[in-house]
């Protein structure tokens, strides 16, 4: 129903010019992700996961950058309509978003409690008393042990796992709509990557925030995602719901990254089988389908013209000349 879509992202467009040409980073993406559920973002480096979740929270850089069109509606505004100072009062509010490295997004120079207290203060008007009681409740919430001997610690003596934990909380200090977690695992370990992964979910089911999860596993968002967006070059190469993506992909771009990633239920012990050739570079894309280079099962028609949207259900289609027929077997 359309009264449960918190986001609606249609046709977005951004570009970057460098060198002189125009990098066409993000092209024509469109989405929507419903209230309280998680949209998982996979792809490749470079496919353009961040620089459109970028666009949402208006963080792309300008110059070089701009937002060239579309449209982003949360609950039915445009953002890019909103003024910088409206921005600055929805990011950390109803917005919120955790960034690859919690090293370089959190401040080495300011205590972790004057981090967590100045978004409370800022956005909910709350004295540093209150603040503190509110920030000290969501340390222990996202499961920082002795929150009260380490709230006034700095980054530095925090481990990587931890630091990610405070991003965690400052993001969703406010209980924001909305929570952008763009590789939350990034140069984790695997038990902590599962534990940050095991608390994203937790806490979207406890705040009722909606969770948009950028990463380039698809075993990642395989116990995470209601809906996942495959971006390539720039743009979208399928988009389905979670179960129907793994269990009937259509896109031959997504055959490949699940012939990649190994399957605990693989009994022959079969290769991997990994895409071969690098992504193209956006600014001198082939013609036709931007992964016909990479693909071994292209026709005369992916040199020529990019594919039209073809829908295989409500909420599945994909962007490909040939692509897989159901029933067919990815692995």
């Amino acid at each position: 129903m359309a009264g449960d879509i918190l986001l609606s992202v249609e046709d977005l467009q951004v570009h970057f010019r460098t060198d002189g040409r125009v990098l066409r980073a993000v092209d024509g993406v469109s989405f929507q992700l419903r209230r309280g559920e998680t949209l998982g973002i996979v792809g490749e480096s470079g496919s353009g996961k961040s620089v459109t979740c970028n666009a949402v929270m208006r963080l792309i850089p300008t110059p070089p950058g701009r937002i060239a069109g579309g449209r982003v509606l949360l609950e039915g505004k445009n953002l890019l309509d909103f003024t910088p100072k409206q921005m600055r009062a929805l990011r950390g509010n109803e917005v919120s978003m955790i960034f690859q490295d919690p090293m370089t997004s959190l401040n080495p120079f300011l205590k972790v409690s004057r981090q967590l207290t100045e978004v409370l203060e800022l956005h909910q008007g709350m004295s540093k008393g209150q603040a503190r009681s509110r920030a000290l409740e969501m340390m222990e919430m996202v499961g920082i042990p002795d929150p009260a001997n380490r709230f006034d610690q700095y980054p530095h003596q925090f481990s990587g796992g931890m630091r990610q934990r405070v991003m965690i909380a400052m993001a969703l200090l406010c209980k924001p709509k909305l929570l952008i977690a763009d590789e939350p695992t990034t140069a984790l370990d695997v038990t902590i990557q599962a534990q940050i992964l095991e608390l994203i979910k937790d806490l979207r089911e406890k705040v009722g925030t909606s969770v948009i999860l950028i990463t380039h596993d698809l075993g990642v968002v395989a116990g995470m995602a209601d809906d996942i967006l495959v971006m390539y070059a720039g743009k979208v190469a399928e988009y389905a719901p979670c179960r129907d993506l793994f269990a009937n992909p259509r896109h031959r771009y997504t055959q490949g990254l699940l012939k990649s990633i190994p399957r605990l239920d693989d009994s022959e012990g079969k290769r991997l089988e990994p895409i071969r050739g690098l992504p193209p570079i956006v600014s001198n894309l082939p013609p036709g389908c931007p992964f016909r280079p990479r693909c071994d099962y292209a026709v005369e028609a992916c040199g020529q013209t990019y594919p039209q949207r073809s829908d295989f259900g409500p909420t599945h289609y994909a962007h490909c000349h040939n692509p897989l027929k159901a029933g067919e077997v990815a692995n």
